[in-house]
């Protein structure tokens, strides 16, 4: 009956480490000054939330092979709250190429508004972005 009970203990511990964070997955960034937009997979990476440039697109959706930030990561430590809300990050502006304190909220499974604040949280940009997958 122990070893049944500590096995029960291990495939519980097992599963919750194993199961995705409902922000996870492939996410379209709003289309930029030019038009062109990105592609971001959001992925846990140690206890926090992390997003790299997976894909990047010009105005009329064509792929750009030869972008330059293909790979980079854009969003990084965003710890998350609870109820869909995720905290005290940095997202990288490519097209400002700064660095910004970061938060984004989860609203409902496909959309994510994501934004970058300075002057200690008093000035926020954002953006929402679409699930792709």
């Amino acid at each position: 009956m122990k070893k049944f009970a500590l096995a029960a203990v291990f495939a519980t511990l097992a599963t919750g480490a194993l199961a995705e964070d409902p922000v996870d997955g492939l996410w379209k960034t709003q289309p930029g000054d030019t038009g062109g937009y990105l592609h971001v997979t959001i992925a846990e990476c140690g206890s926090a939330i992390c997003g790299t440039i997976d894909t990047a697109f010009d105005a009329e959706g064509n792929e750009l092979l030869s972008y330059e930030n293909l790979g980079k990561q854009i969003i990084w430590d965003m710890v998350p709250e609870g109820d869909g809300a995720y905290d005290n990050g940095k997202i990288w502006a490519p097209d400002r190429d700064k660095t910004y304190g970061s938060k984004m909220s989860l609203d409902g499974q496909n959309k994510l508004t994501v934004k970058g604040c300075a002057v200690g949280g008093l000035v926020c940009r954002g953006q929402t972005w679409t699930r792709v997958q």
